[in-house]
């Protein structure tokens, strides 16, 4: 089953993630492409768009199609992107018979919990690269990195509020996952509900990540994603031949 935040709470989604909030990573991820494709991308595939917040950023510059496998999500980017197209499609197994500049993988892949998974995520981005294109993985985390954590949020608009905790923590170091919990108080006028949302993540080591990208077909190089207030982590850039 999907997770909450992906059906009945994708109402308050924005407020737990804003769209201006991915204007710079966006930036990096345009800038990245068009260093690394042998001719000018003018289309993207976002695998996984979500809200269609990165979306929002890069349409500017490409022609994007997005796809997500919750409706609900794509309901919300549609509204946020009316001039892109909306694909519904699970990532792993996504076949569009044709091939984009650029494919953006972003943190829906970290719901690939098996190497099997990742696998099949990645020979989907590849089968939707053209040649001489490129495409950008960019999990929230790797093996090497991840660290317990634990991050307060805090967001009012309009009449509704959101006051919450996301806990990131491992229970099994020996396992390929993680988890992160979310506990919300959503106030929406002057009612109040608690909710708890539980995500389990795919947690992989950098060496396994570059070689199924390789094993996929792509060329891969490692380049640094900015998180904000001046921090960067290590996502994936790769190119198809």
């Amino acid at each position: 089953m999907q997770q909450r935040l992906y059906r009945d709470l994708t109402p308050w989604y924005r407020l737990l993630d804003p769209p201006e909030d991915h204007a710079e990573e966006a930036s990096s991820y345009r800038a990245a492409f068009e260093r690394a494709a042998l001719t000018p991308p003018r289309t993207l595939l976002d695998l996984g768009s979500g809200g269609g917040h990165n979306a929002y950023h890069l349409k500017r510059c490409f022609r994007c199609t997005l796809t997500d496998l919750s409706g609900d999500m794509l309901a919300l980017s549609r509204e946020l992107n009316p001039e892109c197209e909306h694909i519904p499609g699970d990532l792993r197994t996504l076949r569009l018979g044709r091939t984009f500049d650029a494919v953006l993988v972003h943190d829906a892949v970290m719901y690939m919990t098996t190497v099997d998974d990742l696998l099949a995520a990645a020979a989907t981005a590849f089968m939707h690269t053209r040649p001489g294109g490129a495409a950008i993985f960019a999990p929230d985390g790797l093996a090497e990195t991840l660290r317990e954590q634990t991050n307060f949020l805090e967001t009012d608009s309009g009449g509704r509020a959101l006051r919450g905790v996301e806990w990131k923590w491992d229970p099994d170091p020996n396992d390929t996952t993680f988890v992160v919990d979310y506990a919300l108080l959503l106030r929406d006028g002057t009612s109040v509900k608690a909710v708890h949302d539980r995500h389990i993540e795919g947690l992989f080591p950098r060496t396994l990540w570059i070689r199924v990208l390789e094993q996929a077909g792509y060329r891969v190089e490692s380049m640094q994603r900015p998180v904000g207030e001046g921090i960067t982590d290590e996502i994936f850039l790769c190119k198809k031949p």
